[in-house]
């Protein structure tokens, strides 16, 4: 039987690099972005012999913007995966866009490649916080976008959404989830801003935290998210991420649930038979080296048990239904409360781990406070 496998691609070009971002992406010209599509085939068509041991049923097109490439790029890039590799009968392919950048011709174009799902980059309702993020986008441009992806006949669709902006009210922020939620989408992932270092946020407000919500408003707008959504059918599955019943991304569980996944283009990460690896992020070394990856991977690494345990546990438990004892006895032969028996206690004792039955997760509380207590699991 063949292993199952998801596909990350990565397009590396936007029209502008937004002001919070650390992805890695940049303006990019047409030229280099024809060429940067023809290294990407390359790669991909080099892993016809290893394709042949998998079949895959998540592909996930992530930039960057991938809906800044031309009409046919997409098409010939996913084109070469289904030469290349063995799909699943309904594989969920899912491609980020983000408004201002889509068009009927393009939209027509990703579901005749197969793509079956949506990824639009909001961010904000809001044009003053839009402004200040750096999108190029207005709210009535994003409307603009949304109502052409429905019309194309997209019928899974997720939004993105940033909380805790400079001067973000509570007001302000359930203005952003209603407007957002009252689309009618599939799914939403809403992400608290993260000050990352390199960038123009970070250096406009890294020595000024006052500028941003502090600690308690931040958790009381992360509390009321949840609340505001489930009005209207959307329910967490992951602390960043919610979905209407069954349309929970798939791709984003491989990740959490460590399933194997192959990274491809420049910079993109890979987990595949426990071995963690990175593409190059130079892109010279890319473009030279794509039709031979093993010659371009950087960061190879094999996971030894302990650093797979660890990996279960930090990665499973950002789930709202967390891990699974059984699943963690299954893959390692051994009981889960004899390896971390002095962590469960405490966390459970504290009532931010709820143990029930085969499960353990994190409580309301313990959400609130989840980076503290995942990284308890390290050994």
């Amino acid at each position: 039987m063949k292993k199952d496998l998801g596909l990350y691609l990565h397009i590396p070009f936007c029209v502008k690099k937004c002001g919070y971002c650390d992805f890695l992406s940049r303006r990019g010209e047409e030229e280099e972005k024809e060429i940067y599509v023809q290294a990407l085939i390359r790669e991909i068509k080099s892993y016809k012999e290893f394709g042949n041991s998998y079949k895959v049923s998540t592909v996930f097109l992530g930039g960057g913007t991938p809906s800044c490439m031309e009409p046919g790029q997409i098409s010939r890039m996913f084109d070469a995966v289904q030469e290349t590799f063995h799909l699943e009968k309904k594989p969920e392919i899912s491609m980020e866009v983000n408004p201002g950048t889509v068009t009927q011709e393009k939209l027509q174009e990703y579901r005749e490649a197969g793509v079956n799902r949506l990824s639009i980059g909001l961010q904000s309702s809001d044009d003053e916080n839009l402004k200040l993020l750096g999108r190029i986008h207005t709210w009535e441009a994003f409307l603009e976008s949304y109502e052409m992806v429905r019309k194309a006949g997209f019928d899974n669709v997720n939004v993105d959404l940033i909380s805790s902006l400079p001067g973000q009210t509570r007001d302000k922020w359930e203005r952003d989830l209603r407007k957002t939620a009252e689309l009618d989408t599939e799914h939403l992932s809403v992400y608290q801003l993260i000050l990352e270092e390199g960038t123009p946020f970070y250096e406009k407000y890294g020595e000024h935290p006052e500028l941003l919500p502090d600690e308690e408003e931040s958790r009381k707008i992360y509390e009321m998210t949840e609340e505001i959504l489930a009005q209207y059918g959307l329910f967490p599955y992951e602390i960043s991420n919610y979905a209407k019943e069954g349309k929970a991304c798939r791709h984003n569980l491989r990740y959490w649930e460590r399933g194997d996944y192959l990274g491809l283009g420049l910079g993109a990460a890979s987990l595949v038979r426990n071995i963690r690896m990175n593409n190059t992020s130079d892109m010279k070394t890319y473009l030279e080296k794509s039709g031979t990856p093993k010659t371009m991977r950087t960061d190879v690494q094999f996971l030894e048990e302990p650093q797979q345990m660890e990996e279960f546990m930090f990665l499973g438990l950002r789930k709202t239904n967390g891990i699974s004892k059984k699943e963690f006895y299954r893959t390692f032969g051994r009981d889960i409360d004899l390896v971390y028996e002095k962590t469960l206690e405490k966390f459970c004792k504290q009532g931010l781990l709820v143990e029930k039955k085969d499960r353990i997760f994190l409580s309301k509380e313990g959400i609130l406070v989840s980076n503290q207590i995942l990284s308890e699991f390290l050994f």
